[in-house]
């Protein structure tokens, strides 16, 4: 019997018994030095943000070449308009939100066309010339989806009102462009009239 009373003594003293703290000290192998990212959107503001899930139209990976065409899902993320500070023109740009991958990324453009998804009253669909991929600007069909109509129907009114402002500008260059060629067509006629001599 004695030796089981002090087994449970042995235990406790086991258990009171403080545990060393460990002094070593580990150096990285290799050391990074911070570097400083660049998103391109330093220049430009948010004017409208809205979690969505967006979809192209297009070929599958299996698909490819056999022209059957169906929605792909192409992320879940914030569609955002972006205004750019100095210029003033507008885009959207859509980011797949855990990868911040840019899947989305064109001009708001005046003569896209919104057309309401046939099968729900939260998504739209348009066409656009797509520079997510960041080599070349690719004819893309888009489907866009919201959490509910309502949302959906502030996105497009959203939407068109920034199209309208980038008409406007658009006018605005064509016009100063205009006036710019127009005064240097004038400016070269003056200087081929002044260059034309008379003969007597």
């Amino acid at each position: 019997m004695s030796e089981e009373e002090t087994k449970p003594a042995e235990v406790t003293e086991a258990a009171a018994a403080p545990e060393e703290e460990s002094t070593a000290t580990f150096e990285p192998v290799v050391k990074l030095e911070e570097v400083e990212t660049q998103s391109g959107e330093e220049d430009e503001e948010v004017v409208y943000s809205q979690r969505s899930k967006l979809f192209v139209y297009g070929e599958t990976m299996l698909d490819k070449g056999t022209g059957k065409k169906t929605w792909i899902e192409r992320g879940i993320g914030n569609m955002r308009v972006l205004k750019h500070k100095e210029h003033k023109k507008l885009r959207l740009l859509m980011r797949q939100e855990k990868t911040m991958k840019v899947i989305c990324n064109h001009v708001i453009d005046p003569r896209i066309k919104l057309e309401p998804h046939v099968q729900s009253d939260r998504a739209w669909i348009w066409v656009a010339f797509d520079f997510s991929d960041g080599g070349e600007l690719v004819e893309t069909i888009f489907c866009i989806k919201f959490g509910d109509s309502e949302i959906a129907n502030k996105y497009k009114e959203t939407f068109e009102d920034c199209q309208s402002k980038m008409k406007d500008m658009l006018a605005a260059e064509t016009a100063e462009t205009t006036d710019a060629e127009a005064d240097a067509a004038a400016d070269e006629t003056a200087e081929k009239l002044a260059e034309l001599t008379t003969k007597e």
